[in-house]
């Protein structure tokens, strides 16, 4: 089992931080066999993003977790790459790195080709950011030549355009940075490779066929190849959504390790169950299977499973553990938000929290877990509350395994669940938010009858609930046109924003990005474009709002979680949830 490289926000400047440290070692604690850490970049003209990592200054912090992480077992293996030109060249100031003059097909910036003084800075680089690796006492290098990659750069026809040697034999730098790591390692450690084998892009790039070749030749040269797929013009193919089937590389990795000759391969892509993963090691598809997003939903992951105990599910969103977009968020997980500190007993203690949703389910399992006789109210006849709703959403169906593994948390921890009750007052107060009834993007989630004719649905918060609503609305036969002010639909989807709208172009919704929606009636909606205020007119039997809820009323002093305090996310529900049995469980008995 690996808990795989992948930005975290966690680092102080460019170092790892204590936090880091104990990131990993609630994994390392949890079971997990192999933690590698962050990727660090081996060279200063590489910053992609403002706390990325730099291999010159993470010998200490490298120390820190080798050492809070063997106590349980678990190897560490530092990360080491180069982004090249899918970097930023914002934080560095200076010219982006890349075998040859292509534009980034995400950013547009056109980077420098290497000349050999770069070259060999770049394997220079990496043989000392090996070194202070070594001196921290890790057990062992990943050298990074995934989807961001520079070696993947010159690995790829996209990129690599070059007349010289490292054109005519594109594995050559890789071979190079590979030999110059194995040097600094000695004996005793692993090197291992995390080789892009689909770029996505067949016109020139890497494909399945043309890694098979790449595999056959690097496989020798190291200890552990993780396969994974992803490229410039496919950066999601990496870790998407729940719009991709879990286990996606099953294979293109047995492909790979039937070329790998004898070297270890580790599934990679998706893999959120521990069926499925224990599935692909029976079938022989690999030799190891990396983790990540489901360590990060259950750090416990691999000794819940060991003692036969349901694991937190990872919902696959990708809304809080992809952390670089504009808001630079520290990584978490709606299913388990970073929330420090231990918690006070709550022996003795008689609670009751009202609504049975996300942030109701986990404040109740917070209180029940610390010791306190908890009683769950909760009006409808199901928990779970706006989970069920987002688990109809077409790539959303895992929202729901989270709904069932609260209730099941609940249960077992002797909660008493009242359904089809209302309560005045309570403990904990999460009953969600109110909407006029009839038109909202809940209502249609929740099976509601739409009107016939043309639908528009309006989205004011650029999120997955728009997107996803007008996909449903449009596999049902209906016309729909989103609405949105931004310059994009989807505009806080993250990782999903184009394959989002590759699909709302594929079920041929109408998109109206910069506009506003002023009025509707007799058969049309009205819209006025954003910036010059023009008015023009699009079909509309009804219109969704996607929008957000109302908030409650809630008692003065009672604490309270989610929608019913402001429209939340997932994410924070369930983090307001928990912060709120923790304050409960703080304060003196009333």
């Amino acid at each position: 089992m690996l808990f795989g490289p992948h930005e975290t926000n966690l680092g102080r400047g460019r170092a790892l931080s204590e936090r880091h440290v104990a990131y990993y070692a609630r994994r390392a604690a949890g079971g997990c066999g192999v933690v590698v850490t962050e990727t660090a970049s081996v060279h200063g003209s590489d910053w992609p993003y403002e706390r990325a990592p730099l291999a010159a200054d993470c010998g200490p912090g490298w120390a820190d977790v080798v050492a809070a992480c063997r106590p349980h077992g678990a190897l560490v293996l530092a990360s080491l790459g180069h982004t090249g030109a899918q970097g930023s060249s914002g934080h560095a100031q200076t010219a982006l790195w890349a075998p040859s003059a292509v534009p980034d097909v995400v950013t547009r910036e056109v980077p420098v080709a290497m000349e050999q003084p770069e070259i060999d800075a770049l394997v220079a680089g990496s043989a000392a950011g090996a070194r202070i690796a070594v001196g921290a006492g890790v057990d062992g290098v990943e050298v990074d030549a995934g989807p961001r990659s520079l070696l993947r750069q010159f690995a790829s026809g996209l990129t690599n355009h070059r007349a010289d040697g490292y054109g005519a034999d594109r594995l050559r730098l890789l071979r190079e940075v590979l030999a110059a790591v194995r040097a600094e390692l000695g004996p005793g450690r692993a090197l291992a490779l995390r080789l892009s084998c689909d770029e996505e892009a067949p016109w020139a790039g890497i494909t399945p066929d043309l890694a098979v070749g790449h595999v056959r030749e690097l496989a020798p040269l190291v200890d552990l190849l993780v396969v994974v797929r992803g490229s410039g013009p496919a950066p999601s193919a990496y870790r998407p959504d729940g719009h991709t089937a879990p286990g996606f590389n099953t294979d293109l990795t047995r492909s790979v390790r039937a070329a790998a000759g004898g070297t270890p391969v580790v599934l990679q892509g998706s893999v959120v169950d521990v069926a499925a993963a224990q599935r692909a090691l029976d079938d022989g598809v690999a030799d190891a299977v990396e983790m990540t997003r489901a360590q990060i939903a259950d750090a416990e992951l691999v000794r819940r499973a060991r003692a036969g105990v349901r694991v937190r599910p990872c919902t696959l969103c990708n809304q809080a553990c992809q952390v670089r977009d504009v808001r630079n968020p520290l990584v978490s997980c709606v299913a388990d938000p970073s929330d420090e500190g231990a918690l006070a007993a709550g022996a003795g203690r008689r609670v009751t929290v009202v609504g049975g949703g996300p942030a109701g389910l986990e404040a109740a399992r917070v209180l029940a877990s610390a010791g306190a006789e908890v009683r769950l109210v909760e009006r409808t006849g199901r928990l779970g509350g706006a989970l069920r709703l987002v688990a109809a959403l077409p790539g959303r169906a895992r929202f729901a395994d989270l709904a069932d593994w609260l209730a099941g948390e609940v249960a077992r921890l002797g909660v008493r669940v009242e359904l089809g009750t209302t309560a005045e007052g309570g403990d904990v107060v999460a009953t969600g938010a109110h909407r006029p009834p009839g038109g909202s993007a809940a209502d249609v989630l929740a099976g509601a009858e739409l009107p016939p004719g043309p639908v528009v649905v309006h989205d004011p918060v650029g999120g997955p609930v728009g997107v996803g609503v007008a996909e449903l609305l449009a596999a049902a036969g209906r016309e729909v046109t989103l609405v949105t002010p931004d310059a994009v639909v989807g505009e806080r989807l993250g990782g999903d924003l184009a394959p989002a709208g590759a699909r709302l172009a594929r079920a041929g919704v109408r998109r109206e990005t910069s506009s506003r929606l002023r009025s509707a009636g007799g058969g049309v909606a009205v819209l006025a474009d954003r910036w010059t205020g023009e008015e023009r007119t699009v079909p509309c039997a009804v219109v969704v709002d996607a929008g957000p809820g109302l908030p409650g009323d809630v008692p003065p002093g009672v604490p309270a979680a989610g929608d019913v305090v402001a429209p939340r996310t997932v994410l924070e529900a369930v983090l307001e949830g928990r912060r709120a049995a923790r304050a409960l469980l703080a304060a003196p008995p009333r």
